[in-house]
């Protein structure tokens, strides 16, 4: 080993240890050089690593080795740049040359994407390589369409099948390169929506447009590290089958499980979310929960294609009985769909399945819910405050039946910190009295910190309470789960340099609590917390038996998100068996019942209030109760399942290169 890296240090070129000692001596002037304020600071004698490392390229050695120069620059720059955020500022601070860290990446992003580009033209001059992609574009293309309000949910049973077809039949590369591009398109489909943000939010639109992109090629990468396991296990044998294959369907579940966890957690597209035009289909949820329903559809598709590929015609001598049974998967698709509907129709069929069923007993509450369809870009005017405010009160009091115990007002109905809005509190307040109910209001709120945190407030999105008998007080809820960069930079309570980056995003600080509210048990859920199945189970668990949910849909526009978010949160209803009210401020609102029958659905964009009277939980559901053990166990198989391949793949390698 010793002797290899001596051959190696001897073996460079005497140019570049002179580029590596200029570039380590001006990186370390640039970090002599830094400033000891907090945060991210400015400092141009950190161009000069930038400037040095283009200067040599002038030099035909260095042209000849880029990819080593580019490394070697890339590394030094990481380093000295960890270093700075490590060592920090003269009071032990993280903090970070802004300028450091734009050289640092830019460059070698450049350089990345140029090599992405190269190896995707190479591929897209073979024939295979377009063929697959194709292929893979018929299968993810279609599956997007797959999603409700869209209607070829059912088909999502085989629409995947053209894409294992090149993941069987053709080499890595390949599959790799259709599987990223079609996985854009598809993602595409999914997520085009996030476009409107570009007309309300504070960022520079070209940013945000950037940021779109690389978010649906990080959802595409999901796609692409399944193709790269699938031609992993399928290149791995025992007794000449590849049995590892057998539980892909499981392992595909728990990498859909990992977007569920952690900063970067975005539940969103479920293969299994494709049901939600028929509530039969759906009753299974509350036994399999939404990771069993995407690996039936990844071991229907799989079935089919393993019978596609198999010969049409009996060989002569060929067992008869043999072909047809290697073609039977090609009904697995039909099977699995019709159990579903035997099984829904069976579960809705029972008494206490009606719709509503128990929802006029004497201990459930009159609802009402408030949706006065507020344009987002008019929504955080602060020359509108007075008129929004107005307007939503005003449906309360125009609107609400007598005998109501809850009043619903959307997300951030309150667009402001609430407690900078004495008057709204008192008239909130006023409200609750005049009614004689509980009012719950989405509002922000804030926490000063003390002096010299990177934060001088958490600002928090929340909601409040507002009870009769209490006039002096409310109780808050603080959302849990934050949308990552919209609300939040991911990971800035790890790094809490990143509490001074400001790219428009909402900058709040994520709750902690779950609360059940009195006399009804009942917990609210902002936003997308209620797609969350943990935190739906967690809810339960304390004791409630009525999830309200108010979210401002305003910010996908026209467009099939809200109805893709009504649809996640049915999910949750019918999964854990939990009544739902569920209010949007721009829609759609509805009510939801443990078995997912809706009730009074709005419409997008139009004013509107509904109210009746809401059924409480009365059914318990498998999968409340051991959904939080599944869904652990599902992690641990993904990654075991990962190390597996991983593993048995090296050995094979190691074997073949012996025989050779």
């Amino acid at each position: 080993m010793m002797d290899k890296i001596k051959n190696l240090f001897y073996s460079l070129p005497k140019i570049y240890w002179i580029y590596f000692a200029v570039l380590f001596v001006a990186e370390a002037i640039g970090f002599a050089l830094r400033p000891n304020e907090p945060g991210l600071y400015t400092e141009p004698a950190q161009f000069a690593p930038l400037a040095i490392a283009l200067g040599f390229l002038f030099t035909r050695e260095a042209r000849k080795h880029f990819r080593r120069h580019i490394y070697t620059y890339g590394i030094s720059q990481f380093l000295f740049l960890a270093l700075d955020y490590t060592l920090g500022d003269a009071n032990g601070a993280g903090h970070a040359g802004l300028y450091q860290i734009a050289t640092t990446f830019v460059p070698l992003f450049i350089f990345w994407l140029v090599l992405f580009a190269r190896w995707n033209v190479a591929r897209f001059r073979e024939f295979d390589s377009r063929r697959a992609l194709l292929l893979s574009i018929i299968a993810w293309g279609l599956f997007g369409f797959a999603f409700p309000p869209l209607p070829l949910g059912p088909a999502a049973l085989v629409l995947l099948v053209p894409w294992f077809l090149v993941l069987n039949r053709y080499n890595r590369n390949t599959a790799i390169f259709a599987t990223f591009w079609s996985g854009m398109v598809y993602n595409t489909i999914n997520y085009y929506w996030i476009y409107n943000v570009m007309n309300v939010e504070t960022a520079p639109s070209g940013l945000i447009c950037l940021g779109v992109m690389l978010l649906i090629a990080f959802f595409s990468a999901y796609s692409v590290f399944a193709a790269f396991i699938y031609t992993l296990a399928k290149n791995i044998k025992f007794g000449g089958r590849a049995w590892l294959l057998a539980l892909y369907p499981i392992f595909y579940a728990g990498l859909e499980m990992t977007r569920t966890r952690g900063d970067f957690a975005f539940p969103w597209s479920h293969l299994g979310y494709v049901f939600g035009n028929t509530l039969e289909s759906l009753q299974a949820l509350s036994v399999i929960g939404i990771f069993g329903y995407t690996a039936l559809i990844i071991a229907s598709n799989m079935a089919v294609a393993k019978a596609i590929e198999g010969p049409w015609k009996l060989s002569a001598g060929e067992n008869r009985t043999k072909f047809i049974l290697a073609k039977l998967p090609l009904a697995v698709p039909a099977l699995v769909y019709a159990v579903l509907l035997i099984h829904g129709s069976i579960v809705l069929g029972k008494p206490e399945a009606q719709p509503f069923y128990g929802a006029d007993a004497q201990d459930t509450p009159q609802m009402a819910l408030i949706q006065p369809s507020i344009e987002q870009g008019e929504k955080w005017s602060k020359a509108r405050f007075d008129s929004i405010t107005a307007k939503t009160f005003g449906m309360v009091n125009d609107s609400v039946q007598k005998g109501t115990d809850l009043i619903i007002l959307a997300e951030t109905a309150v667009p402001d910190h609430i407690r900078r809005q004495p008057a709204t509190i008192r008239e909130l307040h006023h409200l609750a009295v005049r009614h004689n109910a509980g009012i719950l209001t989405g509002a922000l709120d804030f926490h000063r910190n003390e002096p010299g945190s990177p934060r001088k407030y958490d600002i928090y999105n929340a909601s409040f309470l507002f009870t009769p008998d209490n006039f002096h007080s409310y109780q808050r809820y603080i959302k849990k789960h934050l949308v990552p960069f919209s609300e939040r930079i991911p990971f800035d309570d790890i790094f809490p340099i990143l509490n001074y980056v400001d790219l428009g995003e909402g900058d709040f600080v994520p709750g902690k609590e779950t609360p059940v509210y009195e006399p009804f048990k009942w917990t609210p859920f902002i936003c997308y917390d209620a797609i969350f199945g943990d935190l739906v189970r967690e809810a339960i668990n304390a004791g409630s038996r009525l999830m309200v949910n108010i979210t401002n849909d305003g910010w996908f526009g026209r467009s099939t998100a809200p109805y893709q978010h009504l649809n996640l949160v049915r999910y949750r209803a019918i999964e854990n068996g939990i009544p739902t009210a569920r209010l949007a401020n721009s829609g759609i609102s509805a009510f939801i019942d443990q078995y997912g029958h809706y009730d009074l659905n709005t419409d997008i964009f139009v004013d509107a209030v509904i109210q009746r009277k809401m059924q409480l939980k009365t059914r318990d559901t498998p999968y409340q109760h051991y959904g939080d053990s599944v869904e652990t166990a599902l992690l641990w198989f993904f990654a075991i399942y990962v190390l597996a391949c991983a593993v048995l793949a090296y050995i094979n390698k190691c074997r073949k290169t012996m025989h050779k």
